[in-house]
């Protein structure tokens, strides 16, 4: 377990994105996404992450009922504001957004003080809790003067009254982040897709600064929306189809991997992990097969030999920190 910058708040290595049960992409049943939470705690994890945006509420809904009966001390449970759930008639499902569920609200982008306070109040109501450990700024890209001038500071205040515990921001960009870590107290950051085997683009800015900084990091987005977890044709790579480049690469990494005995998938989590500054690794499931995948893929020793080969054909830059022990994490 790691705590969470200067915070109380601890988390374990790996972590459950709570999206899928959210309908991303594709339906998941009531009783499926109940035995995805339920294998996830069988499997040890401990620190589950959501969102409002997951399904319109769906995720934060289905996350609480699955862990209605465990011990709240013995979990860590985080979402995130920005995006207010508004009630609409319009109709339809919200595929456009990537969630297959009726459209029967629409997101209102919100970082003011009383933005971020309805939505944590809402989102406490949804996943039936008194409080949630960490609340991040949910993709404040396009909004960052009011992110930085109102949203961060109604996050402080929460801390400050002891409503959560610790408080960041979560986003699939590295420089924002960084002047999050730079310019703010933030305890934790989430960043998704940023640092995996296809894209290390946070090492250059946002993982030197959280370890000067003694700020935490959580990884997102570990296969990169899928190409890292099953590289072909056709496979999905930051939510879109993957380009020939990333796709290439994810290939040649899967051809090594299976000449050393491993899985991509279990490379793909052991080099997130690697770096001092992360203190957890999420992966999002929709079946309990899933969870037990991503569990026993996490645990595989990783042989040194992959990672000098990696370095040595190019696919892996020499200043990305690797695992130095061929133990389980």
């Amino acid at each position: 377990m790691s705590t969470l910058g200067r915070s109380a708040v601890a988390v374990g290595p790996l972590g459950f994105g709570a999206a899928a049960i959210g309908n991303l992409y594709a339906e998941v049943g009531e009783e499926q996404a109940h035995e995805t939470v339920a294998a996830a705690w069988r499997h040890g994890i401990r620190y589950f992450d959501t969102a409002p945006h997951y399904g319109l509420g769906l995720s934060e809904r289905r996350l609480g009922a699955a862990l209605r009966s465990r011990p709240r001390s013995e979990y860590t449970i985080s979402t995130k504001v920005g995006r207010l759930l508004e009630p609409t008639d319009r109709g339809g499902d919200d595929l456009a957004h990537g969630f297959a569920v009726p459209a029967t609200h629409r997101r209102v982008w919100d970082f003011s003080a009383d933005g971020v306070r309805r939505s944590l109040e809402r989102s406490l109501e949804r996943l039936g809790l008194d409080r949630v450990d960490v609340v991040y700024l949910h993709d404040p890209d396009d909004h960052a003067e009011q992110a930085f001038r109102e949203g961060y500071p109604a996050l402080e205040r929460l801390r400050a009254e002891g409503v959560v515990g610790a408080i960041g921001a979560g986003m699939n960009q590295s420089r924002m982040l960084t002047r999050f870590v730079k310019d703010t107290d933030v305890d934790v950051v989430l960043c998704a897709s940023r640092y995996t085997l296809l894209d290390q683009s946070a090492l250059a800015d946002l993982l030197p600064a959280a370890t000067e900084r003694g700020v935490s990091v959580v990884i997102g987005g570990v296969f990169n929306s899928g190409l890292l977890a099953d590289p072909r044709p056709g496979a999905t790579y930051d939510y879109a189809r993957a380009p020939a480049e990333p796709l290439d690469r994810a290939l040649r990494m899967k051809a090594l991997a299976d000449r050393h005995g491993i899985t991509l998938r279990a490379a793909a989590l052991a080099f997130c992990s690697a770096h001092p500054a992360v203190a957890s690794v999420l992966s999002g499931a929709r079946s309990a097969a899933e969870v037990r995948d991503c569990a026993e893929q996490f645990a595989t020793p990783v042989p040194a030999a992959f990672w000098r080969e990696l370095r040595e054909t190019g696919l892996l830059p020499a200043r990305a920190p690797v695992p130095t022990e061929e133990s389980p994490r």
